[in-house]
């Protein structure tokens, strides 16, 4: 019995080591692409290392095009977005899960509703709607909307704070404390573990969103890295060595941030608001 069980675990660990690295085949030739001239990229029979590293790529990718510009602009957008989703999706969790109203249950549904309605379905409504505010290229339509909520992460965080008991709402209450400080001394410090999730999930929608730069800017100085490396793509000529550098350092801020909050990520989708 023994000896089955240590042989299925073997297979376990072989299937999943070969399903890893399958997964990092993409990332590991951009790498080795990222450091290659671009002849020898193509070159057949085809080069699997690169003979001669070449990080003049890395470099030429800063002066090709503004590319440290689109890192500011993509960093700026992102933090305001994360700020953004962190305030308005515990705020608006909050009241549908602990105050008492009418229509709340038909509100927090609609709410729930809209994760059915596609994308590329709003594109155009939101484009006239932020050119008759005047707002085209400009950040405002790439940071406003997350502070007016994210279905999912209200859906999410509303079932958290269905595990905190309602017993500390009562007693703060009793004690004198409004609505915002109760969410802000003893809400939010009991969901950090949610909390984190959420600006996981809005750091990688936003580092990663090409849509809606792509629909709202159209000042290169003013792109995101998303829609930046574009940029490097010409009708005549493409530089691919340079672009997959760009590229390689487009994705890693993702790849750190994985390493760093991956148990964040795990604990907050698995515990609930009170341990023990």
């Amino acid at each position: 019995m023994r000896t089955r069980r240590a042989g299925a675990t073997i297979c376990i660990y072989v299937l999943l080591a070969m399903g890893a690295i399958i997964c990092l085949i993409p990332l590991l030739w951009l790498i080795r692409s990222s450091l290659m001239s671009t002849e020898d990229m193509f070159k057949l029979p085809l080069i699997l290392f690169p003979k001669k590293l070449r990080l003049q790529n890395y470099a030429d990718v800063f002066t090709m095009v503004p590319f440290a510009r689109f890192y500011a602009n993509t960093i700026f957008v992102v933090a305001i977005n994360i700020i953004g989703a962190l305030i308005s999706n515990l705020m608006i969790a909050y009241g549908l899960a602990r105050i008492e109203f009418k229509g709340r249950k038909l509100m927090f549904s609609l709410s729930i509703g809209t994760l059915m309605l596609p994308a590329n379905v709003q594109l155009i409504p939101l484009f006239l709607e932020w050119n008759w505010f005047g707002q085209i290229n400009t950040f405002l339509p790439l940071t406003v909307p997350a502070f007016f909520g994210n279905a999912f992460f209200i859906f999410m965080l509303y079932q958290f704070l269905r595990t905190i008991p309602r017993d500390f709402d009562e007693a703060a209450f009793i004690d004198g404390a409004s609505y915002p400080v109760i969410i802000a001394k003893i809400i939010f410090p009991l969901m950090k573990s949610a909390m984190v999730v959420v600006a996981i999930f809005q750091f990688t929608f936003t580092w990663n969103d090409f849509m809606s730069p792509l629909l709202f800017l159209n000042d290169m100085n003013k792109y995101t890295l998303a829609v930046g490396l574009r940029a490097f793509i010409s009708t005549f000529y493409t530089p691919w060595g340079v672009l997959m550098a760009a590229a390689t350092l487009t994705i890693l801020p993702l790849i750190v941030l994985f390493f760093i909050a991956q148990r964040y990520f795990i604990s907050g989708l698995t515990i609930g608001g009170i341990k023990g």
